[in-house]
């Protein structure tokens, strides 16, 4: 599933074929997803989009720009206050292609754009979305519950000590919890526990406020890196340009059940939490 990083490397690959054209026309191959296509993305036609990101601005709401993220929901302003919210689901991408390049048998939605280049959302699996909103964007019903960005101010040590504290769940599960951060999706989890020394089992009341804080520098470490080369590599994740990300390789946990680990050389063990698999060093991390 694409997570945070490979949404924020999305929108970063997209955006500088976005700023200054216009959507001209919509194609909607199957608008069967998630949910629907909504009903207004038929009728885009002529739609001048944004500015140009502005740095280190892709994960906040930012007006005048072409497109940015909140938690793994990328948002294309549109005129008037209306907005474009699309979501990857299991196995989605963004691709910019050449209007003559083949269309692919999952290519359901393709914008296209007066560059006279295509916006493709492609999803095998059918799990994302591609919705229209005129709606406040902290009153949308996908937004308005959310937790702050893991890289923004929001998301501070004091902050995540004070939420952590009472919460009786598994700490992997805490902070993969969308109300208490977006983004830290389970391979992202993994290593950063990994490197906190924290076992994924332990009761998040029960981390120390010393441990907690190194917990969220990682936090904020991983998920950076995977932003700054690429995004996982995950066998249905491609960016906008059609290549794969490159963090995967530098993975010290996750996937790696029976593998010694790269610290210690004890074995990496897995279980599931939450129904998903967890990948820990039972030596490393306690």
């Amino acid at each position: 599933m694409p997570e945070l990083p490979e949404v924020e490397t999305t929108c970063q690959g997209i955006a500088p074929h976005l700023v200054g054209n216009s959507i001209t026309t919509v194609e909607i191959r199957n608008g069967n997803l998630r949910w629907p296509v909504s009903d207004e993305v038929y009728q885009l036609k002529n739609i001048a989009l944004g500015k140009s990101l502005p740095p280190a601005a892709g994960n906040r709401a930012e007006p005048d720009t072409c497109v940015f993220r909140r938690a793994k929901y990328i948002i294309i302003p549109l005129p008037k206050s209306q907005h474009l919210l699309i979501h990857l689901g299991m196995s989605g991408s963004l691709r910019i292609t050449a209007q003559e390049e083949e269309l692919k048998k999952h290519d359901h939605v393709i914008f296209n754009l007066s560059s006279g280049l295509q916006m493709r959302y492609h999803d095998p699996r059918r799990f994302g979305s591609v919705l229209w909103t005129d709606q406040d964007l902290e009153d949308h019903r996908l937004l308005a519950k959310l937790g702050p960005e893991p890289l923004q101010d929001g998301f501070s040590t004091e902050y995540f000590i004070a939420k952590s504290k009472e919460k009786t769940k598994a700490i992997k599960l805490h902070i993969m919890d969308n109300h208490t951060v977006v983004g830290v999706g389970n391979i992202y989890a993994c290593e950063a526990l990994f490197l906190s020394g924290i076992s994924p089992k332990l009761a998040a009341e029960k981390v120390s406020r010393p441990r907690l804080a190194k917990l969220h520098k990682n936090i904020r470490t991983v998920l950076q890196r995977s932003i700054d080369q690429g995004g996982t590599t995950l066998k249905d994740f491609i960016q906008s340009d059609g290549q794969p990300g490159y963090f995967k390789q530098q993975l010290n946990v996750y996937g790696r059940e029976g593998e010694p680990c790269l610290t210690c050389e004890s074995k990496i063990k897995r279980i599931v939490l939450g129904q998903r698999s967890t990948f820990y060093c039972p030596k490393c991390q306690k």
